[in-house]
């Protein structure tokens, strides 16, 4: 089993730095949509593409996150014990929580005003940062409104929730062992059967339903959990937590096959058919029209998550130190790159260029800037040591600080 672990390991660490650099890419395309959506600024060139990116994108980036990261915190959970779980959840998820929005907050709430300022004629980049340092003042109102932040205090929130619920099962020990071997024979029969993503989408369409829009709702209003999304993220948070339970079980779930593919094309085709009627309320089969949008919605949720596992398994099977530098990376990358990409988004709004131009630069300038700062004054501190688990040699300024650091030395040498 070990073995196995190990190597699945690799192909999972690329599943999560995939999900979680999607979503960046998924933020920089939002200023391209052909309809103003009432993100940060609006670009001078739109696509009807956009629009059916992020559908298709937006529909498991997350879900597929939290299921890895359940996987993940059982192991620590399994291997370390509930102390040092706690301890984990403590510093990777609550440090970057709080020091994140006081570093954040005040630039991405500059960018929504600059934003808004540049679609009037001109922004002030001056007043904006004013305001936006301003902002800290108002804690603890609006504490996650206008940030990506929202996705540390659920997974705070659902980790504590797991705990919970296994200390009170826990407490009734012939209950315990008849559920857990329920859950054990359910879940190895849903991952088997390829088919079952139909059954799981069920249950995932009925809490679509009372979201307050199309697809998942974005729970950053509010610190009152947002009820639908939390069961939503929770359940594949504990899908994870599960998967690890029985290592075996994640290759018949990730198994790749025709027909979950022609599922996912299918389920793809409808949602993107059926999302046009979002606006028309009057229309006579709005309720029909809605349900069949949340029964596909939820199958391309569940396919897209299978298949994507699937493929990262079939390619990333073997140990790669670039693999495993992307994923220990991806979490920086995510909590910083949102303000860097508002800005770039308004800088880029009203120059004469095709929108895929400015999305690929837009993209590349965030990534390249954030890896750099990450490679050079974070993998290897102690901001490293609190995203990654410990201090890692930095990969890119290797070479580079090294010299400087040889010179130094023979420098001193030489003076001695």
């Amino acid at each position: 089993m070990s073995s196995q672990l190990t190597n699945r390991l690799d192909y999972l660490d690329a599943v999560r730095g995939y999900a979680l650099i999607l979503g960046i890419i998924f933020h920089a395309s939002l200023s391209f949509m052909p309809l103003f959506i009432g993100w940060a600024v609006m670009d001078i060139s739109t696509s009807a593409v956009v629009p059916v990116f992020a559908l298709l994108s937006h529909s498991f980036r997350m879900e597929l996150f939290f299921l890895i990261a359940g996987f993940f915190s059982h192991m620590t959970f399994h291997r370390q014990g509930l102390a040092s779980f706690v301890k984990s959840r403590l510093v990777k998820l609550a440090i970057p929580l709080v020091l994140g929005w006081l570093i954040l907050r005040p630039l991405l709430v500059s960018g929504w005003i600059m934003g808004a300022e540049s679609m009037r004629g001109d922004a002030n980049i001056g007043g904006a940062l004013v305001q936006g340092f301003t902002s800290l003042s108002e804690f603890p109102n609006g504490f996650l409104v206008g940030t990506h932040l929202w996705f540390l205090y659920y997974l705070i929130l659902i980790s504590v929730g797991i705990i919970v619920l296994r200390n009170l099962i826990g407490l009734f020990k012939s209950v315990k062992n008849s559920l857990a071997q329920l859950v054990d024979h359910t879940l190895a029969w849903l991952c088997k059967y390829q088919f079952a993503i139909l059954l799981l989408a069920i249950p995932t369409a009925g809490c679509l339903w009372f979201m307050d829009g199309w697809g998942v709702d974005t729970p950053d209003k509010s610190l009152l959990p947002h009820l639908p999304v939390a069961l939503i993220y929770g359940g594949f948070f504990l899908l994870g937590w599960l998967l690890h339970r029985q290592a075996d079980l994640i290759k018949h779930f990730a198994h790749l096959s025709w027909g979950k593919l022609v599922l996912c094309i299918i389920a793809s085709i409808f949602a993107v058919k059926l999302s046009a009627f979002q606006i028309q309320l009057s229309h006579p089969h709005y309720a029909l029209i809605k349900a069949g949008f949340m029964l596909s919605y939820a199958v391309l949720m569940w396919s897209l998550i299978t298949l994507t596992i699937g493929i990262c398994k079939q390619i990333f099977m073997r140990p790669s130190s670039l693999i495993r530098y992307i994923a220990d990376s991806a979490y920086w990358l995510y909590l910083i790159h949102l303000p860097i990409v508002i800005w770039l988004q308004i800088a880029f709004a009203e120059l004469p260029l095709h929108w895929s131009i400015k999305l690929v630069s837009i993209c590349v300038i965030a990534l390249v800037l954030s890896i750099a700062f990450y490679d050079a004054f974070v993998r290897s501190t102690f901001v490293g040591m609190i995203l990654n688990g410990k201090r890692k040699p930095r990969y890119f300024f290797k070479a580079y600080f090294f010299r400087n650091n040889t010179a130094l030395i023979c420098e001193s040498s030489d003076k001695r």
